[in-house]
């Protein structure tokens, strides 16, 4: 590796450190957290590394210096900072999406309250809100039960995630994994998991919910893709 090279890779490793590290802000703000639970990571795009919250630390704690970069085995890189620190007690199975679903950028877990209430049924959130056709595509599913520890709920998120259209998975009795094209997209599969998990929830409340026909979630998942907003760049896959 050239200079060059290397001046460019530690740039890319500085931006993505901020930016991972501006982004745990959210889960706080959109109360998809408590305490230190949850997680972000995001890939360096070229290389195979990602960054990822310490274990242990408090969000307001929180800086770019405390990232902790890791190689896709999840092993820390010597001699980064953060290095001295511990990283997530879910970075294995991060390393695991990484390395088996390479379209992937970034990985968030939560345990949002609605969210991880239809994950303690077990039970998929079913696709009877538009919103909800736009973003995941469907229904959110639901992934195994795995003990943290090992790569073990990385590959339930990948074997349930792979080939579906969904952003995001319950993991049973555990709580929500969403991935995306970057940090700020998978922050935002996790926000938008909540909310339907909390519309779906009160919805069922009043009665019978009627799920959307197939091809009209088809329509309205390629239009909100693939047509909606400034520039449209289409799902992830």
């Amino acid at each position: 590796m050239t200079t060059h090279d290397i001046g460019a890779l530690e740039e890319a490793v500085a931006g993505l450190r901020q930016q991972v590290s501006d982004l745990h802000a959210e889960l706080p703000r959109y109360g998809l957290v408590t305490w230190t639970g949850g997680n972000l990571s995001g890939r360096v795009p070229g290389h195979d590394l990602f960054v990822i919250k310490p274990s242990g630390v408090t969000y307001a704690d929180l800086t770019p210096d405390d990232m902790v970069v890791c190689d896709l085995d999840g092993h820390v890189i010597p001699g980064t900072v953060g290095a001295d620190r511990s990283p997530s007690s879910d970075t294995a199975a991060h390393a695991y999406v990484y390395r088996h679903m390479p379209h992937v950028g970034a990985v968030v877990h939560t345990h949002s309250t609605y969210a991880t209430a239809w994950a303690a049924r077990r039970e998929p959130i079913p696709c009877v809100i538009t919103g909800m056709a736009d973003e995941f595509g469907g229904e959110i599913p639901v992934g195994p039960f795995a003990i943290i520890g090992d790569d073990s709920i990385g590959r339930g998120i990948v074997a349930t995630l792979d080939g579906h259209r969904s952003r995001a998975v319950l993991m049973a009795n555990h709580g929500v994994f969403a991935i995306g094209k970057d940090a700020a997209d998978a922050v935002k599969a996790a926000v938008m998991c909540e909310d339907v998990a909390r519309t779906v929830h009160i919805a069922k409340q009043g009665g019978d919910i009627v799920p959307i026909p197939q091809d009209t979630i088809d329509a309205l998942f390629d239009r909100y893709q693939n047509v909606y907003g400034q520039k449209p760049q289409g799902g992830l896959s």
